[in-house]
């Protein structure tokens, strides 16, 4: 009882100053994207830096709901002591798109069921599940193509995405371009399909940045990789 009255304690001070961070500009700025917090990334990460890893604090503080709160959560938890179902359920309960994205590639990806899970949530009939399988899948593009269905990947990729909800359809793009960059015996098709579905082709993309059409990403990155 005194260590569940201490855990408590503990996440209403990291709660109180999380509320102090908050910053109105910043929640502005977040919300444009879908993210719901006013906390500076930067100064979350200080927080966290000083906190250190504590996986209890880390899921009382998922548990509150809050996205500042699940985004420190992610910062200082063990990635590795998650269960697959306790992955899953959280997944499902990601819905601020910075959530959804640190879960799955801070966490998800460093987990030892994360295969497993990739495999799960695919094809999942929730797109914003389906789109943390499709990130898993362009990490092992990347990472460890060995048995993968490349061609396959891309024929999904070619009657689906230019139709699908916007999260999945950016991770199935961003697929795409992997495949293309990585792997030069696909990289024609991956082109082709980029250039005829043209998702993501007017794109906004800042001076220096890299457009996130994939015909564009996979030409320049190939072309910075030195390989033709």
């Amino acid at each position: 009882m005194a260590e569940t009255a201490l855990t408590e304690t503990t996440v209403a001070e990291v709660m109180a100053e999380l509320a102090e961070l908050e910053d109105p500009r910043a929640r502005e700025v977040n919300e444009k994207h879908g993210d719901d917090h006013g906390v500076n990334l930067g100064k979350l990460r200080a927080l966290a830096k000083r906190l250190k890893t504590q996986q209890e604090l880390a899921r009382q503080l998922w548990e509150t709901g809050d996205t500042a709160a699940r985004l420190l959560a992610i910062l200082i938890c063990r990635p590795k002591a998650f269960e697959r179902d306790e992955l899953d359920a959280m997944v499902r309960e990601a819905r601020a798109p910075k959530v959804h994205d640190w879960l799955v590639n801070y966490v998800v990806k460093k987990n030892p069921h994360s295969e497993e899970l990739r495999l799960a949530w695919f094809a999942d009939p929730d797109p914003v599940v389906a789109s943390a399988g499709w990130a898993l899948t362009t990490d092992r593009v990347a990472k460890k193509p060995q048995g993968l269905d490349l061609a396959g990947l891309l024929d999904v990729i070619e009657a689906e995405m230019k139709d699908a909800p916007d999260r999945l359809q950016w991770a199935m793009n961003h697929c795409l371009a992997q495949i293309g960059i990585e792997h030069a015996e696909h990289r024609t098709r991956a082109l082709d399909i980029g250039e005829r579905l043209e998702v993501l082709k007017g794109y906004p993309t800042s001076p220096g940045c890299t457009s996130p059409f994939a015909p564009a990403w996979i030409t320049e990155m190939v072309r910075r990789q030195g390989d033709t």
